[in-house]
């Protein structure tokens, strides 16, 4: 397992192909929260469990400012027919050319078989890493850590809100 980035690590800047002729960069979402959702492969079964989890909790994440990012080392077209028959409601960035670069940044690639770690990167609104988590390429992180993570950077107001909302759950 790779040793991923640290909290208090500037979370390096980066542009992804977003589908097959549109592109993201990280920096041009600072001033909100990022999501970055590394993870193995389009069609695995935890990746789309994951994937499927994050997509129900977007109003959650959303709430925060947060922006939801998934990547892999699969193509564009690939994660463009994998978010169509999911029904993903978030980016995902295409880490394929150079393979895993982006991955290597991150401490996230997975060299003995070519893929992303299943790493989990929150960055707070000036794009500093304020958590991280590699699970097991196997086992499904969930999203306790994110919304752990998203509570200790919100604003105070934010986070009562999001408590007692919480409380109020059936």
């Amino acid at each position: 397992m790779n040793r991923i980035l640290a909290p208090g690590t500037l979370a390096p800047d980066f542009t992804l192909n977003a589908t097959p002729d549109q592109t993201l960069r990280l920096g041009e979402l600072r001033g909100r929260p990022v999501i970055l959702a590394f993870y193995p492969a389009d069609w695995s079964p935890v990746c789309g469990d994951q994937m499927a989890l994050y997509n129900e909790m977007l109003e959650d994440f959303r709430e925060y400012g947060a922006e939801l990012l998934g990547i892999s080392v699969d193509g564009a077209w690939c994660h463009a027919a994998f978010a169509r028959d999911r029904r993903l409601h978030f980016t995902l960035l295409s880490d394929f050319e150079p393979k895993g670069a982006v991955s290597r940044l991150y401490g996230a690639y997975r060299e003995e078989d070519g893929t992303s770690e299943r790493a989990l990167f929150v960055t707070d609104a000036d794009g500093v890493i304020r958590w991280s988590y590699c699970s097991p390429v196997g086992v499904n992180p969930g999203a306790d850590g994110i919304l752990n993570a998203l509570d200790s950077i919100a604003h105070p107001s934010e986070r009562v809100r999001h408590s007692v909302r919480a409380e109020a759950r059936p």
